[in-house]
């Protein structure tokens, strides 16, 4: 009987990490390259402008829609069409441009005041421990006291000039910047202070080179909240022995019971509130290009 050998099978070379060697793949199509787009880009197809407007123009056209089928009289409140002819009429005749024109000048320099008092303070509270000893809890017991109600105190002080808007506008916007200045400067990380303590700086190096830049998003915050405290000010502050501003324009159409002019008046006061808060958002993202955040989804 003849035994039949099998002939012998090539040893296969373990030498690379005890693994056997794959035979090569032989040439074959290339795989298509696809574009990745984020979920957020492929849902975005309305432009954003668009959608922000879409609420102000509903609401807008349910107004004028309620005022033409007569469900809200025209003493109550006017309609579109006739609050636009009368801002045109204002307009035409210089009133209001003039009133605006006061009003941002009072809010201009109560706003500068109250930055320069807020940050000021902030900065000897946050920077030094016994600055927060003497300045931290008298500012703490000011800022639970309504600035509103010291209104016919500042007259009396101040008299009935610009003196007391002004005042008043300074005192609202101080607070706000204060506290957020004031947390921002003691949210900073201490790991980060040391490592600068390491690297050889100096306080003041510190300071400018990292306490300050680490409280700048909570300066800016408290930036656009002092705004909107600056113009709720300035409507008190103008409704009280006032001769020119967009307050003074109100009083004298709630004497005539010119709700229409009323509604022009608010109107500026909120187109004025979102430029300027338009400004500080875009101060805000040259500022804090180094700090990235979640825009949304």
């Amino acid at each position: 009987m003849s035994i039949s050998h099998a002939p012998p099978q090539p040893v296969p070379d373990i030498s690379r990490k005890g693994h056997a060697e794959s035979p090569e793949p032989g040439p074959g199509p290339s795989p298509e390259l696809v574009a990745l787009v984020p979920s957020s880009s492929r849902r975005a197809r309305v432009p954003r402008w668009l959608r922000r407007t879409t609420g102000p123009l509903l609401l807008l056209g349910l107004w004028q829609l309620l005022s033409a089928t007569g469900a809200l009289a025209s003493d109550v409140l006017a309609s579109p069409g006739t609050i636009a002819r009368v801002a045109g009429d204002l307009i035409e005749d210089g009133s209001l441009t003039t009133a605006m024109g006061v009003s941002l000048q009072r809010v201009a320099i109560g706003l500068l005041l109250g930055t320069l008092v807020g940050t000021g303070l902030a900065l000897v509270s946050g920077l030094f421990r016994i600055g927060e000893d003497l300045v931290d809890a008298s500012v703490q017991m000011l800022r639970t006291v309504p600035f509103v109600g010291l209104i016919p105190l500042f007259i009396i002080w101040f008299g009935i000039g610009e003196a007391p808007k002004v005042a008043i506008i300074t005192l609202g916007v101080s607070f706000p910047l204060y506290l957020n200045v004031y947390a921002g400067i003691r949210g900073v990380d201490s790991q980060l202070i040391e490592a600068g303590e390491s690297l050889g700086l100096s306080r003041w190096g510190l300071v400018r080179h990292v306490i300050l830049p680490g409280a700048l998003p909570g300066a800016m915050t408290g930036l656009r909240y002092s705004l909107g405290i600056a113009w709720l000010a300035l409507v008190f502050a103008e409704q009280i022995n006032a001769d020119a501003g967009i307050g003074f324009l109100m009083v004298q159409a709630r004497d005539f019971l010119r709700t229409d002019v009323i509604v022009v008046c608010l109107i500026v006061y909120a187109f004025l509130g979102l430029l300027a808060d338009f400004v500080v958002r875009t101060l805000e993202r040259l500022l804090l290009q180094w700090r990235p955040t979640f825009t949304g989804r």
